[in-house]
């Protein structure tokens, strides 16, 4: 049983670096929270063990995030109808591609930087008649392995937090974007989830290291402007609520062009 997860992940990576421009890196750093720990360490690089805690998180406490999630980028971006390469950074156990694969007629990518992740993510594409709409490869958000304008969509969630430098990750979205590309970046959860269950997982598992919603979207919006990207909007999804629950916040940005 397990061969055959193998033999597809060296076959989507062998495809996908036909398309790639190089090999790439670590470009996520981990640390010590109540949320899963991320797929690397500065010390240890990629893990199977931290593959297999996030595995377990995504599909225990975490599992409501990503149908909702999906929904809401499906139209948000106007993505039903969509056809070409959607890209997901960082997308670790890949359960969010799989939602959106459900949702889109596009053609989506793992790129994470733990390649543990793969056989998994292989195996429950298959499990879903999926297998033919996915591919995986071992990537650095601050240096994509894929030349310019090589993907129609871009998301990314919970992973930015960890990215060596979140100016040049922005920069390198913005880069394999094609033009009229748009890209969904950010941590949290979606605004359809209701209060009480966003409340149930925030107690669970929290959101990684914590932080100062206000000071992020300063950067994001910073970051965005420096890198003379003029279309984009920061989403603050029930913000001042009455419940106090952190829905934390997504930037959405478009490349210029046609």
């Amino acid at each position: 049983m397990d061969r055959f997860p193998r033999r597809v992940v060296v076959l989507a990576v062998v495809i996908v670096s036909i398309v790639a421009r190089g090999s790439s890196s670590v470009g996520r750093e981990g640390q010590k929270t109540n949320e899963p720990t991320p797929a690397r360490t500065q010390e240890q690089g990629p893990t199977r063990e931290a593959a297999e805690r996030m595995i377990k998180a995504a599909e225990g406490g975490l599992a409501p995030v990503y149908a909702p999630l999906a929904e809401e980028i499906v139209e948000r971006l106007a993505l039903a109808d969509k056809e070409g390469v959607g890209l997901d950074l960082g997308s670790g156990p890949g359960t969010l591609i799989l939602e959106l694969c459900q949702r889109t007629k596009l053609h989506w990518i793992n790129a994470d930087i733990n390649s543990h992740f793969f056989p998994y993510f292989f195996r429950k594409a298959q499990e879903l008649d999926l297998g033919g709409r996915v591919s995986a490869i071992q990537a650095d958000a601050c240096a994509l392995p894929f030349h310019d304008a090589f993907a129609d969509v871009v998301v990314s969630r919970g992973s930015f937090p960890f990215w060596p430098d979140l100016r040049r990750g922005l920069a390198e979205i913005h880069r394999v974007l094609k033009p009229g590309g748009v890209a969904y970046i950010g941590r949290g959860l979606p605004e359809r989830m209701p209060p009480e269950v966003a409340r149930s997982i925030r107690e669970g598992r929290g959101e990684g290291p914590k932080y100062d919603p206000n000071e992020t979207e300063r950067q994001l919006r910073e970051h965005v402007k420096s890198l003379g990207i003029e279309n984009y909007r920061i989403h603050r999804p029930r913000l001042n609520n009455p419940q106090g629950v952190n829905y934390g916040l997504w930037l959405e940005f478009r490349k210029a062009g046609p």
